[in-house]
């Protein structure tokens, strides 16, 4: 097998199993990361065995065990420390019994990313920690995620695994008692994980983010599993399944992005919303409506009007007013903004975006740029709307969208000559 081929066995097995070989390495040990320089070792160690021996028949067991020979010479290193013989005995356990049995993972790693969520970590990386650890995200995309310089992102990520380590944090799912102050930080992972891998470029028809997209929709449906009627994490799942059940319908027969007013309906998947339909009902019935819910509950207002062609509108802009109210999340704001647009016109729609002119993070959120050339175009000011396009253009990395926004920068360009 040459060199290319082995190089993307072992990168398919880091987006696809990371999080779980993470989580199994470092349950026993609770040094989260020893766990990854461990398995960074391994997959280095891949790369050079791979090109001669072949891709094994299981890599992520190959994978587990080379790591955790890894972990066995650092603990025989750090023997004169009383905890190293213990260390050493842990990390020789069940290799062979573990190693690629994914049934036995889920528990393990939601385990870690509830640690990851402790009261003992601060509150503001618990999110961050949880995308890296468990999730595989490098730090540059998380701290593209939370509009942070990557720097920042990762000291605090450096900070926030040694206070892991050192306080003795216990990995395991914990009791209800403990879910309020935990269970956010785990949801935000997940859907950020959801989101970075449908937001990729690959629109969820195959690679890396789609890989990663199915990943945190797998893991939303053990976390409601184990959680039973707790109302946010149905929340989440059902947001999830309403998005994925557009996703054949966002690329044409062409792989042209089509935006929610153009899809056709008939490529949705039927049975996912109405799985969607289902937990957001139960969600609503189980508990105070949460981010999550209102997110879900927004996605199904566009459901049913694109099928029923019901003018929803009011009612989505009310569910934007109690989520930026519960979040003040700059994103909530975007959408409400652009949903008003449809019940107030444009002019409205523009002046409650423009509190976000100053926020130094909208210079790099597309999002943020594509709206306002939008909302511009639609209020007959050419010249800023082609503007605004522009700068959405150059932010974007998706070539379909960067297709569908150069259309609309060109009528709108057209329109201006007129």
């Amino acid at each position: 097998m040459g060199v290319d081929a082995v190089r993307g066995a072992a990168e398919r097995a880091v987006r696809e199993s990371y999080g779980r070989l993470v989580a199994l390495l470092a349950s026993r040990t609770r040094d989260l990361a020893g766990a990854e320089d461990a398995l960074g070792d391994a997959f280095a160690a891949a790369l050079r065995a791979w090109p001669v021996d072949g891709v094994p028949a299981n890599p992520d067991a190959w994978l587990l065990t080379v790591a955790r020979r890894r972990q066995a010479d650092a603990g025989r290193r750090a023997q004169v420390r009383e905890a190293g013989q213990e260390h050493v005995q842990l990390l020789d356990e069940e290799v062979a019994a573990m190693a690629g049995a994914r049934e036995v993972i889920p528990d393990r790693r939601l385990a870690l990313m509830f640690a990851c969520a402790h009261p003992a970590i601060e509150r503001g990386v618990r999110t961050a920690l949880i995308l890296q650890a468990v999730l595989g995200l490098t730090a540059e995309e998380i701290a593209a995620a939370f509009l942070l310089p990557p720097k920042t992102m990762g000291q605090r990520l450096s900070r926030a695994k040694l206070r892991l380590r050192d306080a003795g944090i216990p990995f395991r799912v914990p009791g209800r008692e403990e879910l309020p102050e935990r269970l956010a930080a785990v949801l935000d992972a997940i859907y950020a994980a959801y989101t970075s891998g449908w937001d990729d470029g690959s629109d969820g028809a195959g690679g890396a983010g789609a890989g990663l997209a199915e990943e945190a929709t797998w893991l939303g449906e053990v976390l409601v599993s184990l959680l039973g009627d707790e109302p946010e994490p149905m929340g989440m799942l059902a947001l999830m399944l309403y998005t994925s059940a557009r996703q054949a319908a966002r690329r044409d027969a062409a792989g042209a992005y089509v935006p929610l007013e153009r899809q056709e309906t008939c490529r949705w998947d039927a049975g996912r919303i109405a799985r969607a339909e289902a937990l957001l009902r139960r969600a609503s019935a189980a508990g105070p409506s949460g981010r999550y819910q209102l997110e879900a509950a927004i996605q199904s207002a566009h459901v049913a009007r694109r099928l029923t062609g019901q003018p929803i509108w009011p009612a989505v802009v009310a569910l934007y007013d109690h989520l930026v109210a519960l979040t003040g999340s700059p994103v909530a704001a975007i959408n409400r903004a652009v949903a008003r647009a449809e019940v107030d016109g444009p002019q409205a729609a523009l002046a409650e975006l423009e509190p976000l002119a100053t926020d130094e993070r909208m210079r790099s959120y597309q999002p943020y740029w594509a709206a306002r050339g939008h909302l511009l175009a639609r209020a007959g000011d050419g010249v800023a709307a082609a503007e605004a396009l522009t700068v959405a253009l150059g932010l974007s990395t998706d070539e379909a969208v960067r297709a569908y926004l150069r259309g609309r920068l060109q009528e709108v360009e057209r329109s201006g000559r007129r």
